[in-house]
């Protein structure tokens, strides 16, 4: 069975590509979990985050933007007190600060997936590589997500990031065309309910 190539070495990063990594996301707390997440990934390997990320739920209320976005300066030193996350103030204090325009956002537009999933007219774009180093870092689209986010106060989440996340979200969906995951996330299946189904 073909998978990607950055998936090996590490059970815990295969299970992340085989069930997670490109399956889209709809629900608004799971986009958070990923901007906290990627956001304290910068500089960092994707691997050292998902050690981390039980931690992560733990220390962040389960992602709970309405309740990250009153955490306190009491709150702030028990984040870098706390040994499980990556312990950086800049990133702590931009996902507090995030916290709060994502709400903004779900305001503005309903929720963040219908905001951001808006980029791509609620339909995912599918990468055709056949190598992961084929894969680019950024794209125009990150670009223009990235720019419109920092416009609205977002910090920490440049394009880089937010390509990332579009990665992992399913908004792009980049697993190498020869990855068995590539084909099962690209033929969604449809429930009698009309929910959609990826991978």
């Amino acid at each position: 069975m073909k998978r990607c190539d950055w998936c090996f070495g590490s059970e815990l990063y295969q299970n992340y590509h085989d069930n997670e990594w490109g399956v889209p996301v709809f629900d608004d707390r799971k986009h958070f979990e990923f901007l906290v997440l990627e956001s304290a990934q910068a500089g960092l390997s994707w691997i050292t985050i998902l050690n981390k990320r039980e931690n992560y739920r733990r220390a962040y209320d389960g992602f709970d933007p309405h309740k990250v976005a009153r955490y306190t300066e009491r709150k702030k030193e028990q984040l870098l007190a706390n040994p499980g996350i990556v312990r950086n103030r800049l990133k702590i204090e931009a996902s507090i600060n995030n916290a709060k325009h994502f709400l903004e956002i779900q305001k503005e537009f309903g929720s963040f997936s219908a905001y951001i999933w808006g980029f791509v007219k609620g339909k995912p774009v599918n990468g055709k590589w056949k190598t992961i180093a084929e894969l680019p870092a950024r794209t125009e689209l990150s670009d223009k997500v990235a720019t419109d986010m920092k416009q609205r106060g977002f910090r920490f989440l440049g394009s880089i990031i937010m390509y990332s996340h579009m990665q992992a979200t399913g908004i792009i969906n980049d697993h190498i065309s020869g990855c068995f995951r590539y084909k099962e996330i690209n033929q969604p299946r449809r429930r009698a309910d009309g929910i959609w189904l990826f991978g």
